[in-house]
């Protein structure tokens, strides 16, 4: 489809209202495009999750200005099968991404900031200081 707005329009032919009743669920949709314009921004919410959401988002419906009463998960569903022809996974989309060796780099900081983390142990030194000698009459 494209356009948020066109979206809108279809919602509005499906289930009655005006495009404006549905402008925001869309738009949420592709806020997205603020991060790569071009058809990889819908990996971010064009999935089945992505309308879950949605749905946590706005609520499980809303009423439009006639008065119904519409599920969002539905309308969530027409904008992804509008833009894509079917629903996919995150995990569709994830299987996608060709892994780069950067993306595996973590370090594990642990034992850097975690104050229960096991300290390395230390290597005995091979010449310990004298220690001085107790008196025992000092006790």
């Amino acid at each position: 489809m494209g356009h948020c707005y066109h979206h809108a329009l279809s919602s509005a032919r499906k289930w009655g209202g005006t495009a404006e009743d549905y402008l925001p669920l869309h738009q949420w949709f592709d806020e997205s495009k603020e991060i790569t314009a071009d058809f990889r921004h819908r990996a971010l919410r064009h999935h089945a999750q992505g309308i879950f959401e949605l749905e946590r988002t706005f609520g499980a419906t809303i009423t439009i200005s006639t008065g119904r009463v519409v599920p969002v998960r539905l309308i969530g569903e027409q904008h992804v099968l509008e833009d894509l022809g079917f629903i996919p996974s995150f995990a569709d989309w994830v299987r996608c991404i060709r892994p780069q060796p950067w993306m595996g780099r973590a370090q594990p900081i642990h034992k850097l900031v975690d104050p229960f983390a096991t300290p390395p142990e230390a290597e005995p030194d091979p010449d310990p200081p004298p220690q001085p000698a107790l008196d025992p009459a000092a006790a």
